[in-house]
């Protein structure tokens, strides 16, 4: 089966499961999302691998919380998360990978980086 990215609106069982391994004891709620406020997975097999918060303001992207499941990283998922959150959202030209929330470490720096963006004050920014 084909790795798909999805915007998730609403979530099924499994999906709920899924959001819970991705962010443990922090599952968001349906009724937090909207045009503006947006949740993205990687999904493979009817299971999400990865997540990301996205929340859109005009012309600036937020996104927070990028998360790959541990056994599934270094295999491309989060790049291919961000490329089509982005490519989902044209009129963004100025993107914000927000540090809080993401896992403090070389990998992520080395991940932001190889994706074309640059460290500005509390995340990385791609313009």
């Amino acid at each position: 089966m084909k790795l798909t990215i999805i915007r998730l609106e609403t979530f099924s069982d499994q999906d709920r499961i899924c959001l819970g391994k991705i962010w443990p004891g922090q599952v968001p709620a349906e009724s937090a999302l909207d045009d503006a406020h947006r949740l993205y997975a990687a999904r493979f097999n009817e299971r999400l691998l990865a997540a990301v918060r996205v929340t859109l303001n005009e012309h600036q992207g937020e996104l927070r919380d990028l998360c790959v499941r541990e056994v599934t990283r270094r295999r491309g998922v989060g790049q291919y998360l961000l490329e089509e959150v982005m490519r989902d959202n044209p009129q963004i030209n100025r993107w914000v990978l927000n540090k809080s929330g993401a896992e403090e470490s070389l990998e992520m720096a080395a991940f932001a980086k190889a994706l074309g963006f640059t460290m500005q004050g509390k995340g990385w920014v791609k313009e």
